[in-house]
């Protein structure tokens, strides 16, 4: 085949690729495409069998050596969140009024959180407490200085 033939078989493929939701397949068959029209056009290409079996060849190694390390490269990694525990002790700042056994709003590490009081004593808007423990999105507060 002519040169430049491979060369618009693998910007196809490549391009076919970038618009599939893919795991990374026709991009290696892109990247054989054109590494034999560059073999072709220096002249190291060989006649049309050896191209196709270049072709293949090239393709399935790059195929089988380089998609796991890009799927690794490429896999969404989640942030590490600190341990949730570390939480306790904290002081944390109520934004409401929140009656006893009741839940309210409290500011803790800049965020604000649902918060729950578990004690016998309202806490007071802006009051400063401490987070005793940790339920899902929940905090549990009691004021300052009290036991």
């Amino acid at each position: 085949m002519i040169w430049w033939y491979w060369v618009v078989l693998g910007l196809v493929l490549t391009g076919l690729e970038l618009a599939t939701p893919g795991g990374f397949f026709l991009l290696f068959f892109g990247v054989g495409a054109l590494l034999v029209g560059l073999l072709d056009a220096l002249g190291l290409g060989g006649p049309p069998w050896v191209q196709w079996f270049l072709f293949s060849a090239l393709s399935v190694a790059a195929l089988v050596f380089f998609r796991s390390p890009l799927l690794r490269l490429m896999e969404t990694r989640t942030p590490r969140t600190g341990n949730i525990d570390s939480l306790r002790g904290e002081v944390a700042v109520a934004m409401d009024g929140i009656p006893a056994g009741g839940l309210g709003r409290a500011q803790l590490r800049g965020t604000v959180w649902t918060a729950r009081n578990p004690g016998p004593d309202t806490i007071a808007p802006g009051e400063r407490c401490l987070v005793t423990s940790v339920d899902g999105l929940t905090i549990s507060i009691r004021r300052e200085g009290a036991l």
